[in-house]
């Protein structure tokens, strides 16, 4: 007697795939938006702590991905040195100030006179620097982790045909520091296979050489690559027609920075921002879209934007939007208090997280 048996309903799982590069570059770009305008110490280590759990969540097994931990100790670096440099500069107590240290303040000349250098170390001054390093460190995570997400070689692919020749440039320059990384863990893993030491100076110097040998070769190699496939080449555009595209996109540049230094300004008039910002963002469409009619090139599977790749794109949106929406008090918190917890600052960048769960897994290779 033959029995039947059925076997449970498996939950149907999302299949592995890479979301748009462009995708995490616009959430990575909307985070640091977002960190540039605060100093509160606990939004900006939200964002830190947000912006490692999308990398470790969602990052694949790619050279690049592995290089996000380097942009992490070089943010410790930039904190470290921004605070030592308000120290050393900007040493100095006043009323009301902890002195933590105290220390001779050397005299100098008139000609300098708005320049301290030493003087009491105060908690005023190593909050200040603090913040202020903070707040870089954490623009530069960002970007790291747009660099470790995306793929910089699909992102080429992905640039408007208008920019093909900028984006070759950009696209060159990121991989660099990515491909530095990679480098440097295959020379340390061949030293350590041919039982050579790793420590002490003659061990970095024996090191750098063969890193930086390795990095050029690598990028003549991208080089000769992107030049056999076409980029590079010249346009056959009348001049009339290169000077109009010419126009709107310097239109669309003058827009984009004026309304973006509007919009990240807090003190400037609100009519330079929202009003100047589209119409820069009208005259660059209207300058791509003319520049790149001269431009024919095929794409093989190209990237599609789809719901998560959206998703992902409005959340960093949504937090720089919403940051601005912040009190000044909390986003700018003073160094004589405690600072201030705006829900609305910590809701902003919480929304950023949701990519680590809401998102595809990326493809892994098979080793």
């Amino acid at each position: 007697m033959v029995v039947a048996t059925t076997s449970p309903p498996q939950r149907r799982q999302r299949r592995a795939r890479d979301l748009h590069p462009g995708a995490w570059w616009i959430w990575a770009l909307g985070l640091a938006a977002t960190a540039s305008a605060t100093t509160n110490p606990v939004v900006l280590s939200l964002v830190i702590a947000v912006t490692c759990l999308v990398v470790v969540s969602r990052r694949g097994d790619a050279p690049w991905a592995r290089a996000f931990r380097f942009y992490l100790w070089f943010g410790a670096v930039i904190v470290a040195v921004r605070v030592l440099y308000r120290l050393v500069f900007g040493g100095g107590s006043v009323i009301g100030d902890t002195v933590l240290i105290p220390l001779p303040e050397i005299p100098l000349p008139d000609v300098v006179s708005g320049i301290r250098l030493l003087g009491d170390v105060t908690s005023t001054a190593v909050l200040a620097g603090l913040y202020d390093g903070l707040r870089l460190a954490a623009v530069v995570i960002c970007v790291g982790a747009a660099n470790a997400l995306a793929n910089p070689k699909r992102l080429l692919a992905s640039v408007p045909p208008a920019l093909y020749e900028v984006g070759t440039a950009l696209v060159v320059t990121m991989s660099v520091f990515p491909q530095l990384a990679e480098s440097v863990q295959r020379v340390h893993r061949a030293r350590r296979l041919r039982g050579e030491p790793g420590t002490g100076i003659g061990a970095m110097r024996r090191l750098v050489v063969p890193v930086l040998e390795d990095a050029l070769e690598r990028s003549m190699t991208l080089a000769a690559g992107m030049d056999a496939r076409g980029y590079g080449r010249a346009g056959t555009a009348s001049v009339r027609a290169r000077a109009v595209t010419g126009g709107f996109l310097l239109a669309g540049l003058f827009g984009l920075c004026v309304g973006t230094y509007a919009f990240l300004d807090q003190t400037a008039p609100r009519w330079l921002s929202w009003p100047v910002l589209a119409g820069g963002i009208g005259c660059a469409v209207i300058g791509f879209l003319r520049a790149g009619e001269r431009v024919q090139r095929t794409r093989y599977r190209p990237d599609r934007w789809r719901g998560p790749e959206l998703m992902t794109a409005a959340c960093g949106i949504v937090a720089a939007v919403g940051m601005r929406f912040v009190d000044p008090a909390a986003a700018f918190p003073s160094l004589t208090r405690m600072p201030e917890v705006s829900i609305l600052a910590l809701a902003a960048v919480l929304v950023t997280a949701v990519p680590a769960f809401a998102t595809p897994e990326p493809r892994r290779v098979i080793r």
